[in-house]
């Protein structure tokens, strides 16, 4: 039998279209052999070396099939680039390919498809057009609607960036109202759609998050096999052996009251070693997921699709299948549950003295909402576990937290936004979150956990999934450096940035007016966090190594860090007796596959975050469509040229006010400053501004918010008369919202 690299190579060289049969023929096989080569090719899919083109023939994943569909997206003269058509190399990015025409040029266009013959050709691809395709729509996301006047159907996308109508040129069996997915075929002024999947009630409970689900692709139905492979490792029996026994620990889990899964639990006690006076043991338990789902096995090729659990105010879309993430890998109080342990020594300055990790056996004593575990510190609800439990921790939190100001890592206070349903679905509140101690207090035992199984592998030189934060870039400092200049605050290009260089410049603005403007704007400074196998440390949390470890349930990349630390500490457990293999460690081919993995789950991270914004946009807009015509006081977020966004600082929800609206004179935006300057009057908007303004429009179907000032657009001030000494006259810059705010700039 060939090995997986002679596989490839023959695959990669081959002239013809490689399937399964060419590859049996090549290589020789017979019987029972090509049994095993079935198997190893689907392996070898799983695990993303390999895809399949039309036909069934094999090609390196992130290369191109022998015969392919291409889209044109370029025309430079007489060289034409195209695309793949279906390109599904999930983390790498579809390559360019230059396509040479048969007979005579210019037949092809943007957006046409051909089929082609491909082939590599100077560190790129080459494509030689066989055919030309028919083009093919594409899907849109939208609700039916009918004009009064016509009578006819149009579609009414979903994505507030299309601000156009479509006309619907098959409806199907959708009716008006409904969310439907279409097709959209056409060229310019004649696109047209033709509906293809009635999606149902759009304004129905619970159906703002499904507008996001399919607008976004996210995986929500769990393969058969997937779901029989979970039915079968949740009866996995739990003993200790191989586990250590920590069932007499009052071990707790403090967690949000609407909590969907308790992925991890806490302990700590004063340290009995003499050699640490001060010091606190802690233990972080969290659920031994690893033990339930084996490397590429079903579960584990379906939580890679997804590559974290998605949350949404009326539902979650769980990496997991539900007997697993709610049930056996949730650590629910008074049960047996498998779990990986955490031990952490720390020293009376909170510093992390010693570590180490095993698979434990757990009990918890308690599931603790915040807010309880926070009145029984500060008593004015009793708990049964106050003195056994939550004082211990709190005192230990007190080390971590000092050590935590010691670091100095980016301190920003930014709201979350809370969306309260009824059991119908129906929106009753709109809210920010409560930042209490006692989240601060979870949140640095899991940071503590999270250094701990980083260092850990290291220190075992061992594969390891990075949190890379990298600080900002040079454009984004320099962006920063203008903006803080319009303040008279001085900002330094040559020095060391850290994330207390941030803190001292907000500490330095004391006008509250003024405070939630810089804050903004650092916070835009920053780079997006991601996954990654080399360390670039945390920038945010001022951490040199930082991993994800402490929410395996609902992000695959801890739960990459869990098989990693099971082969570091050589944690495998016995085989069971059951159909599924031993819980093993990471397997070869993902540790040597590390970099494309990450690249993959921190794509879907990233549209996890879209989702789940996007879900809130929509229950918030429906939320204020019923308060139309109101003032809010709102906070502004972004200047452009062509207006400004604002969030209701009450109930957050992003919204837009035109220029146009901004009354009947001229504004210039001045994108250094991140300003719009009334010409006439010298009225002035800036990011983080606080001012009042009138709600006009919420649509929940887009999310969209627009408002308009209270006293109405388009209305005429009274213009700014300047001096009469010769000099130009350039208006002073005022500040609409509180008194007082006045500052000049020069253009």
């Amino acid at each position: 039998m060939p090995d997986r690299a002679a596989i490839l190579k023959f695959i990669t060289e081959s002239y013809e279209p490689a399937g399964k049969r060419e590859i049996a023929k090549h290589f020789k096989l017979r019987g029972a052999e090509k049994i095993a080569l079935k198997a190893l090719l689907k392996d070898m899919a799983d695990e993303g070396l390999i895809d399949s083109a039309p036909g069934r023939a094999f090609h390196k994943m992130g290369g191109l099939p022998k015969v392919t569909v291409l889209k044109i997206i370029e025309v430079n003269g007489r060289e034409l680039i195209g695309v793949p058509d279906n390109w599904q190399a999930e983390g790498v990015p579809a390559p360019k390919v230059r396509i040479s025409e048969r007979g005579r040029s210019g037949a092809l266009a943007v957006g046409d498809r051909v089929l082609a013959r491909t082939e590599e050709a100077g560190g790129g691809h080459r494509a030689f057009v066989m055919k030309k395709l028919q083009r093919a729509g594409e899907q849109l996301l939208g609700v039916v609607q009918r004009d009064e006047g016509s009578g006819k159907l149009w579609l009414k996308p979903v994505d507030k960036r299309i601000r156009r109508l479509v006309p619907i040129s098959d409806p199907g069996k959708a009716e008006v109202g409904q969310l439907v997915m279409a097709e959209q075929s056409g060229l310019r002024d004649r696109v047209s759609a033709k509906v293809t999947e009635v999606l149902g009630e759009p304004f129905a409970p619970r159906s703002f998050s499904m507008i996001a689900i399919h607008k976004f692709g996210i995986p929500m139905e769990f393969a058969a096999e997937a779901i029989t492979e979970a039915e079968l490792a949740s009866k996995l029996p739990l003993t200790t052996e191989a586990r250590e026994d920590l069932r007499h620990l009052p071990i707790v889990a403090i967690d949000p009251v609407d909590a969907r899964d308790h992925d991890d639990a806490i302990w700590a006690a004063p340290d009995d070693d003499p050699t640490n006076p001060g010091g606190f043991k802690a233990i972080v338990a969290i659920a031994d997921v690893s033990y339930y789902v084996r490397p590429g096995g079903a579960i584990d090729r379906s939580a890679r699709k997804r590559g974290n659990s998605v949350y949404f105010p009326d539902r979650v879309v769980p990496m997991l299948p539900e007997v697993l993430s709610a049930d056996m890998c949730s650590l629910k109080a008074g049960q047996d549950r498998a779990a990986m342990a955490c031990h952490l020594v720390i020293d009376a300055h909170g510093k992390l003295k010693d570590w180490r990790f095993t698979r434990a056996l757990v009990r918890l004593a308690a599931n603790i909402a915040y807010e309880d575990a926070q009145a029984a510190i500060d008593g004015t609800k009793p708990h049964d576990l106050t003195d056994t439990a939550l004082k211990p921790l709190w005192a230990c939190w007190k080390l971590l937290y000092k050590a935590r100001g010691a670091r100095e890592p980016l301190d920003l206070d930014l709201p979350e936004r809370r969306i309260v349903l009824d059991e119908a679905g129906r929106i009753v509140s709109v809210a920010t979150r409560e930042r209490l101690d006692a989240h601060r207090l979870v949140e640095d035992f899991m940071i503590a956990a999270n250094v701990a199984a980083a260092k850990a592998l290291e220190g075992k030189k061992a594969p390891v999934v990075y949190r890379v934060h990298e600080p900002p870039s040079r454009e984004k400092l320099v962006a920063l450096k203008d903006y803080l200049e319009t303040f008279e605050i001085a900002f330094a290009l040559g020095q060391v940035v850290r994330p207390s260089t941030f803190n001292a410049i907000l500490a330095r603005v004391t006008d509250e007016t003024v405070k939630p403007m810089v804050m903004e704007q650092v916070l835009r400074s920053q780079t997006q966090a991601y996954y990654g196998p080399r360390n670039m440390g945390h920038f945010g949390l001022s951490l040199g190594s930082y991993g994800h470890f402490t929410s395996p349930i609902r992000r695959y990349a801890d739960l990459l860090l869990h098989r990693a630390l099971v082969d570091a500490y050589k944690l495998e457990q016995p085989a069971p007796k059951s159909d599924l293999p031993p819980a093993t460690g990471l397997s070869e081919q993902d540790a040597a596959s590390l970099d494309r993995i990450c690249q993959l789950i921190s794509s879907y991270e990233r549209r996890a975050m879209e989702a789940e914004r996007e879900t809130v946009d929509r229950y918030v807009a429906a939320f204020l469509a019923t308060r139309i015509g109101e003032v809010h006081k709102v906070r502004i977020t972004g200047v452009q040229n062509f207006g400004f966004f604002a969030t209701i600082e009450e109930f957050g929800g992003d919204g837009l006010v035109p220029v146009s609206t901004l009354g009947a004179e001229r504004f210039w935006y001045d994108e250094k400053a991140q300003t719009l300057t009334g010409e006439t009057t010298g009225e002035q908007y800036a990011v983080g501004q606080r001012l009042e303004l009138r709600l006009v429009e919420a649509d929940p179907i887009t999310g969209a918010i627009k408002f308009e000032l209270p006293e109405g657009g388009n209305f005429m001030r009274e213009p700014y008369r300047g001096r009469n000494d010769g000099k130009p006259k350039r208006p002073p810059i005022k500040r609409r919202g509180r008194p007082g705010n006045i500052r000049h700039q020069s253009r």
